[in-house]
């Protein structure tokens, strides 16, 4: 698609979301408050345990980790694409994809940086405000290198994110319900991306596999950036690593996209 109609589909997008601001603001500040409970229970638990550091993190490494793995989600999750995706080859409504001089892969992608956009001009606030109120915990300022790295890793998780769920929601193409494989990937997305736990506290025969996966893209790897548990020489090969990835996974979008439309029937209206 052209610049011009990309910047056209950008504008629009972002009015649609901003048409409900108020409900979309409210939605978005509600999202903050399971952070406010993972930094009471993380530091219960360090209490707890009465041990200066846990699996080699600190209380306030801890709760870095938390905060940033939550920055990289914001990037990385994608709400409803999946199933929108799903329920738009369901009804029939995926057609004015084909008879239109739209690409449904650039014009979804287009759509979500958009709602992303809206999103952090609403959550900057917040986001602000728990960092500021956290910065005693927070690292040191790590340099331009390493926060460039850590910026590129955010792109990076956006990407990876909006791929895989896209490439979920194009299966549909096959198998019109998909709720239950989205929600198997909910479940290991959750746990491989490190959102629950920081990665490197897992076994070492399970972190040897889940370290070459794309998961840890959407979560860990920007908050480990940002904490040092990558040296500088390092960072070259993880973001290059997570660049493959992403490129693995357009180039398989695009195949399965072009596949699945051979076979597609337009039922609905």
């Amino acid at each position: 698609m052209s610049l011009r109609l990309n910047w056209w589909i950008l504008k629009t997008a972002m009015a649609e979301r901003l048409a409900y601001r108020a409900d979309f603001a409210f939605s978005t500040l509600v999202r903050f408050l399971p952070i406010v409970t993972q930094i009471f229970l993380w530091t219960a638990v360090y209490a707890g345990t009465r041990e200066d550091s846990l699996n080699g993190y600190s209380l306030p490494e801890m709760i870095s980790y938390y905060l940033l793995a939550m920055v990289g989600r914001a990037f990385s999750s994608m709400p409803g694409l999946a199933s929108g995706i799903a329920l738009e080859v369901r009804e029939g409504v995926v057609k004015k994809y084909l008879t239109q001089p739209i690409d449904m892969l650039g014009y979804l992608f287009v759509h979500r940086v958009a709602h992303k956009l809206v999103y952090y001009l609403i959550a900057a606030g917040p986001f602000a405000l728990v960092f500021w109120l956290c910065r005693d915990y927070l690292p040191d300022w790590p340099g331009f290198a390493v926060f460039g790295a850590f910026l590129t890793s955010l792109a990076l998780a956006f990407a990876i994110g909006f791929l895989i769920e896209s490439l979920i929601g194009l299966i549909s193409f096959w198998f019109l319900e998909i709720s239950s494989l989205l929600f198997i990937y909910m479940m290991l997305n959750y746990f491989l991306s490190g959102h629950m736990i920081p990665l490197d506290w897992l076994p070492e025969p399970v972190t040897a596999v889940v370290v070459w996966l794309p998961f840890k893209y959407l979560a860990y790897v920007p908050a480990a950036i940002l904490l040092g548990k990558y040296s500088p020489e390092e960072l070259p090969g993880v973001l290059l690593t997570g660049a493959a990835w992403a490129v693995g996974l357009l180039i398989v979008n695009r195949v399965v996209f072009r596949r699945g439309v051979r076979r597609y029937g337009a039922f609905g209206g």
